[in-house]
């Protein structure tokens, strides 16, 4: 294919519903009941809540095993140590918490499957910060039994790869399979309300065609919200990582496609823009005159010999991606992101995936 066809905007439209490998259904919704968001109580910051509630009758009493730390500064990788600890009532508020937290998880997830855009749903992985910890694999095993206890036949399992990783690589299949037929690997995004991340993956297609085996080669990560910069200095640190990225990739000797993959919250239109969905974002990400895609290949318009070609959607989806070559026994399939709030996404795989 010739380098004319790839154009600014990127080899398919932004947060398109159809890729290469599937359809997705649907992406970033947001239920609602009489409380609110029904996302909202399956969140990172609603398990700390349940902590705190689990901890209140014992701080009256003068025993919190936890002592003074409040529930929102204590680590997971604290909590997962208490769990296989020696300190028994400690265990035992943390077990109660997963439990509660996993009922809502199940409420959550219910409310979903019963949604048309993801009825017949046969499997889902769960993503974001909270399943990368003993207690969020215990919530997330702990909701499918009791799923399947109330006969919905579905399966639930961790994401495979570190959430941070499955932000990246899912971006591969963002990407035609054409573009990694002379390349090993690409630059990918993943863009969060806290940190910026940025990586070259690996597609390593030679020992797995589907790219179930693909790797984060090396990533750099910026917390901007310890900085809280202005919308155009985040754009102007995130076009340095990428730039230093590709200086190493050079260097290495790999060979990078003409292509960035981003992830990022929100509703992604087929020009790039941001709908909405983006305010934990450094400025104003939504308006109407802002353009991500657009301003990184003003950037950097060229990798290589070619011009740079940019694909963004919505986070949930992307890294629901990096499952991709595991679902091929299954056609209907979704992720659950858990961090600040919740992400979600559902798949249809497409018949004439991938070779």
């Amino acid at each position: 294919m010739s380098d004319e066809v790839v154009t600014t905007t990127g080899i398919a439209a932004h947060g398109a519903s159809r890729l290469p490998s599937v359809e997705i259904d649907s992406f970033n919704i947001e239920l609602k009941d009489d409380e609110g968001f029904i996302g909202d109580r399956a969140s990172k910051g609603a398990f700390r809540d349940i902590l705190e509630k689990w901890r209140k009758p014992l701080r009256k009493s003068g025993e919190d095993p936890f002592g003074k730390e409040p529930s929102e500064n204590i680590s997971k990788k604290v909590l997962d140590g208490i769990l296989v600890g020696d300190d028994t009532e400690a265990s035992a508020v943390v077990h109660s918490a997963i439990e509660e937290f996993a009922q809502e998880l199940a409420h959550v997830t219910r409310c979903f499957l019963k949604s048309k855009a993801w009825e017949k749903t046969e499997r889902i992985v769960v993503g974001g910060g909270f399943r990368d910890s003993r207690l969020g694999e215990l919530a997330i095993a702990r909701t499918e039994i009791i799923l399947k206890a109330e006969d919905f036949k579905i399966e639930m399992l961790p994401i495979r790869n570190h959430p941070d990783d499955a932000g990246l690589i899912g971006a591969l299949h963002l990407a035609p399979s054409w573009i990694f037929e002379s390349h090993d690997s690409i630059l990918a995004v993943d863009i969060g309300g806290t940190n910026i991340r940025c990586g070259v993956v690996e597609t390593r297609r030679k020992k797995s065609p589907d790219l179930a085996k693909a790797c984060v080669w090396k990533s750099e990560l910026w917390r901007h919200a310890d900085d809280e910069p202005s919308r155009e200095q985040a754009v102007k640190r995130l076009v340095k990582m990428l730039k230093d990225l590709i200086a190493k990739a050079d260097k290495e000797g790999l060979k990078l496609a003409p292509f960035i993959g981003i992830a990022c919250p929100g509703v992604i239109k087929s020009d790039g823009s941001i709908e909405k969905g983006a305010q934990n974002l450094p400025g104003n990400w939504e308006s109407s005159k802002f353009n991500l895609p657009a301003s990184l290949v003003d950037a950097i318009p060229q990798i290589g010999a070619h011009d740079a070609a940019i694909v963004m959607h919505n986070d949930g989806v992307v890294q629901g991606l990096s499952e991709m070559p595991f679902m091929q026994e299954v056609k209907r399939w979704g992720v659950l992101t858990i961090g600040t709030g919740l992400g979600n996404a559902r798949f249809t795989n497409r018949s004439n995936g991938r070779s």
